[in-house]
């Protein structure tokens, strides 16, 4: 369970650390008595922290009462420099990739076995999408998160392929094989794409961010559908991560 801490003696700080694990992409609300037993506290010790935490930003309440991740979390995280430094140097190639799409453009890294979404542009015209800064939604099932996949190691891809994949929709690829064959193709073609995988009447198409040979991050957009345009999608995702690549520092 995320979160879990049950050795005698914990700290302060692991306490702490355990309920702000209380939270995961299923989780993104819990009560205080959830929190306590996700965390494995006494409900009075956790009462206490949460508090504090709250006090300081770390955890806020929602409208309906119910405990969330805090605003200084997200603050604190984007200090992390390779973070900072691609959402820094990606943003206006972001704003230029909207401008010429309308669409949906999307910055991620792998976070564990999600992708993390480190920017997010959107307008009206745009196709409703679940996605959020700061979300993290499973790499299975989305254009960067099949990305990141794709170029995780080799270790790593056999872990998430060795667990049960959830089907977000009826068009979620869950089947380990045919996700593997899918995974080597992206790996020769230099791009992902998903068909209403995440969302329905949602498509998208993502390519690699590199730095040093390594890919770091994944761009990519989000379209109702792919058989017009693919083509010049991927020629503007190429271009946008080469401007990226060559700007971000060694």
């Amino acid at each position: 369970m995320a979160g879990k801490i049950s050795t005698p003696g914990a700290t302060v700080v692991s306490r702490a650390i355990a309920l702000l694990g209380a939270f995961d992409e299923a989780h993104p609300q819990l009560t205080l008595t959830e929190l306590a037993r996700r965390a494995d506290l006494p409900l009075t010790t956790a009462h206490r922290l949460i508090a504090e935490l709250t006090a300081h930003g770390a955890l806020a309440r929602s409208a309906t009462g119910e405990y969330v991740v805090g605003p200084r979390l997200w603050d604190i995280g984007l200090l992390a420099p390779v973070r900072t430094d691609l959402r820094e140097v990606a943003s206006p190639f972001l704003h230029d990739l909207y401008a010429a799409t309308l669409a949906t453009v999307h910055l991620a890294v792998r976070d564990g076995m999600t992708a993390l979404y480190l920017d997010r542009i959107a307008g009206k015209r745009s196709v409703p999408v679940v996605s959020k800064v700061g979300s993290r939604l499973p790499w299975h099932a989305t254009g960067v998160g099949k990305v990141l996949m794709a170029y995780a190691p080799e270790d790593v891809r056999r872990d998430a392929l060795a667990v049960r994949l959830a089907r977000v929709t009826p068009y979620t690829i869950t089947q380990p094989a045919r996700l593997r064959d899918q995974l080597a193709r992206i790996v020769a073609d230099g791009y992902a794409t998903t068909i209403e995988e995440m969302s329905l009447g949602a498509c998208s198409v993502a390519v690699p961010i590199r730095r040093s040979d390594e890919v770091v991050a994944a761009l990519g957009i989000v379209v109702p559908n792919l058989r017009r345009d693919k083509g010049r999608l991927i020629a503007a995702l190429t271009v946008a991560t080469h401007g990226i690549t060559r700007s971000l520092p060694t």
